[in-house]
Parts: structure tokens; sequence; C-alpha cells
């Protein structure tokens, strides 16, 4: 099989990016070594991936498209798959073609199409009249593996949705690299979030406290792009509750502490909470409900502790103890027992405005506590 591709194309300029506008038959594309896709790696915080994860069934549902298609003559696919290399495409204007050397230029990278590849594989696999069929195909060029993925996260915020767990990872990773690598030009929506950074620094929360063996999250939320039966949340659920409630200017480890301090007092604060209300039965604490409560309760309770001056898991959990036993109103009684967060009990039922009524008597019981000496 020839590695080496002729094909006629358009050389379109957007600003400093260069794109060849082309058709490849499917047969071009499945040559070894054409095409690489820079999947996240769930397992891995530094992973330097960003695509989000193949849905098999997604890829399925197009490769019987396309199959059925064939006899008709009527098999469509409009929608052009980008690609791209870090390297350059010389342009033939006499002609008006690009030559693509795979062994020179090769592996591209999928910047988005994944899916409609992967179901033309698969299709190509059934019948091989595939490989004959053409698609249309964007070409970049001299694109860093940067570049890509922030123009995998314009194309798929502006015109598609993207998983929001794989979006904070690109935007945590474009917080880190802000300030030390050229980045293009990101649209003013996507800017303000990676320059706030609270992304990066709320994900810097969840993977310490998923990878802590003797906290009582450890292996617990499902990280981007990671099917994990064991879990009990989502990434992009903790991720929004940190930002929402703990990376605020008035809780005091946020603007007293370094990171490292920061998270262990939090994961002190969740010991703490799970030594009282107990994990080891089925229960909706480390779900979304206890989450958003326990979230928004910290920055009064950690401006009681600082008070204090000890974040250690003994004081925070006799004051906690204090409070629950203190708490008063409808709906917050027997807040502090195992048998209000179990499964179908009074916690699963919550909805947003319950557990602010709820944080509400926790703060009025945290303000009538402490009145004596703790002794530890």
């Amino acid at each position: 099989m020839t590695k080496k591709i002729r094909r006629p194309a358009a050389l379109v300029k957007q600003g400093t990016l260069t794109l060849y506008t082309t058709s490849l038959k499917v047969s071009e594309l499945l040559i070894p070594d054409f095409y690489s896709i820079e999947r996240l790696d769930p397992e891995n915080p530094n992973d330097k991936g960003y695509q989000r994860l193949l849905s098999t069934a997604r890829a399925k549902k197009l490769a019987a498209y396309i199959v059925d298609g064939l006899d008709k003559k009527d098999a469509f696919l409009p929608t052009s798959i980008l690609i791209a290399t870090h390297k350059n495409i010389e342009f033939n204007s006499t002609n008006n073609t690009i030559e693509i050397d795979i062994d020179e230029i090769g592996p591209f990278s999928i910047v988005d199409g994944q899916h409609r590849v992967e179901g033309l594989k698969m299709a190509a696999e059934k019948d091989n009249r595939v490989l004959d069929f053409e698609v249309p195909v964007n070409i970049a060029i001299n694109l860093s593996n940067i570049a890509q993925m922030t123009h995998f996260l314009i194309v798929n915020t502006t015109q598609k949705s993207v998983e929001k767990g794989v979006e904070q990872r690109i935007y945590a990773r474009l917080t880190g690299l802000l300030k030390v690598e050229d980045i293009p030009k990101l649209p003013k929506w996507i800017l303000k979030y990676v320059q706030k950074g609270e992304d990066q620094k709320a994900l810097q929360y969840v993977d310490y406290l998923n990878s802590e063996k003797e906290g009582p999250w450890f292996n617990k939320i499902e990280m981007a792009n990671e099917v994990n039966k064991e879990s009990s949340v989502k990434q992009k659920s903790f991720v929004k509750a940190i930002k929402d409630y703990v990376l605020v200017a008035n809780n005091p480890i946020y603007t007293l502490y370094d990171e490292d301090v920061q998270h262990k007092i939090f994961l002190n604060y969740w010991k703490a909470i799970s030594n009282i209300i107990s994990t080891d039965e089925e229960t909706v604490l480390l779900k979304t409900n206890g989450i958003e409560l326990f979230c928004r309760f910290c920055v009064p309770f950690f401006n009681k502790v600082e008070n204090m001056a000890d974040y250690k898991v003994s004081t925070m959990q006799t004051l906690l103890q204090e409070i629950f036993d203190n708490v008063e109103g409808d709906g917050a009684i027997g807040i502090g027992h195992t048998e209000f967060w179990k499964v179908s009990s009074t916690a699963s039922g919550l909805n947003s405005g319950a557990i602010g009524k709820i944080n509400t008597e926790m703060v009025k019981a945290l303000l009538k506590s402490g009145k004596k000496e703790i002794k530890l």
C-alpha cells in the first residue's frame, strides 16, 4: 500500500492558521499511521490528551447507515473532518494540489471527527465498497499540540457540546500553560475561564480527594472519560460545587494557606463528617446532595475552626458533632445520623432549596457552638 497521497486542495488562510480543504477516501484514512487520537486518560491527571471518550454505539450507528446507503447510493456525510499536524505540507499552486508522505507527516491528529472516522472504519470492515467512499477533510498544518487542543475546545463549545468533565480538564490544562506557552487566541468566554483558573484549582482538590486511600472519597469520583462502577459522583459535579462554594474570598483556608494545606484541611473535613455519618452503608452522603450541603457549609465552618487555630480531624469532628446535636428547624433534625442519609431516606429527596434551608440551620447551630473550651 502506497503511503503517499496526492489530492486536489484549496488553500485557506484564517489569520495565522493554514488549512487545506480537500477530500480523502476511506481507504486513505485507514492507511497505517495516517492518524492518531489524543484521548484524555482518566487514570492520569497529568495526561496530555484532550479527546472525549469514544462512544462505540454512536460509531456503530454511523457504520450501519453508511453500509445501508451504499446500495441506494444515498449515503451522505457532508460534515468535514478536521485533522492537524505540527509539520508543514507544501501546496502546489500550479495545479492546486498537496502531497502527503505519511512516513514523514503522519500520524495526523484528529481534532474533530473521531466518531465519523471510527464509524467509517467499522463500515469498511463490513463492506469493502466503503473504502472508495469520500469524505470532506480540512487539514491544519504547522499546528502545535496545544493549538490542536485549543481548536478542539473551540469547535466543540461553539458548535456542539463537549462532555463537561473533559471541558474542565482542558480549561485546567490551558490555565497551567497560559504563561509559558504560545496559545491560539481564545474566544472571550473561554479565555475568562482559563485566566480565572478555577477549573484547575478545583480539579486539584478533586484529584487529591480521589487519590487519598485513607479518605472517604478514595476512588469514589468518576473522572472525565472514565467508567468507574465504584464511583458515587462525577468529577464535573464535584468540581462545580468546589468552584461555587469553596474557592471563594471569604473562605479562610483558600485565602490563607497554600494549595497543599488547603487540600489536607478539606480532606480532614470530610474525614470528620464520615466519622460521624457512616459511609460503610449505602448513603447519599458522598453523592450530589452531600457534596452540595457540606461544600456550602464549609466556609462558615472553616471560619469558626480558623479562630480555634486547629484543623485536625478530631477537632473538626467534635465541633461537627456539637452542631449536629443542636441543629433545629424542619428538615434538619437528624442531619448527623446515618439514617438521614440512607438511600430513599430524607436526604435523597432534597432539592437545592431544602439544602439551603438545612445549611442555614447548621450555621445557626454553629454560631451557638463552642461556648466552652473544646478539650481534645
